[in-house]
């Protein structure tokens, strides 16, 4: 790889990597990828009927796939669907990159994101569920991300404008240095 993605936003249902993402790029005058968005691109399916019809096993697999060509490919800023760190090899490929956690309180997360069934994962009891699915995957996120943003209760503008100052020290310092760098 001769590049990789200027910042690679992860963290669960409901954070804003989306539309944090879509404004970061813009901020920053690059490209906005989804690995999710890539997914149903490439399969023609949502990710919910994929989920549904054939297991999140094989989902995670095309998820995978996924990820491994945008972090090859992409050199803008990239969001990864929640899950995506579950996969030990795309904890591999993200090791010294540019990653920001965002993260999200449960109440603020499941008003995001509705209870109108489109997330798959989430069918049921979207709060105990989303807790959950956090719960299983925080060490995951803690341990891929270097940078972490909290999006609760702020406005899209002010996380972004945080996400380019974290970005721009975390460009300036040695690895080791970026790793401790927190808001």
């Amino acid at each position: 790889m001769t590049g990789h993605p200027v910042a690679i936003l992860i963290g669960p249902s409901g954070a804003g990597k989306t539309t944090i993402g879509k404004q970061l790029a813009a901020q920053l005058g690059c490209d906005f990828r989804d690995t999710d968005a890539d997914v149903e691109l490439t399969t023609g399916r949502t990710i919910r009927e994929i989920i549904l019809d054939d297991g999140d096993a094989a989902f995670r697999v095309l998820e995978q796939q996924a990820v491994a060509a945008a972090l090859d490919q992409h050199r803008g800023v990239l969001a990864l669907g929640g899950g995506a760190i579950t996969h030990a090899h795309t904890r591999e490929l993200l090791q010294g990159l540019p990653v920001v956690m965002l993260e999200v309180s449960a109440g603020e997360a499941i008003r995001r994101i509705g209870l109108d069934g489109s997330r798959p994962l989430l069918l049921g009891q979207p709060r105990a569920q989303w807790s959950a699915l956090l719960n299983q995957r925080l060490p995951l996120y803690h341990a891929c991300s270097r940078l972490r943003v909290d999006t609760t209760g702020r406005s899209v503008a002010e996380v972004v404008d945080e996400v380019v100052l974290l970005l721009a020290s975390f460009q300036r310092l040695p690895s080791d240095e970026a790793a401790d760098l927190q808001p």
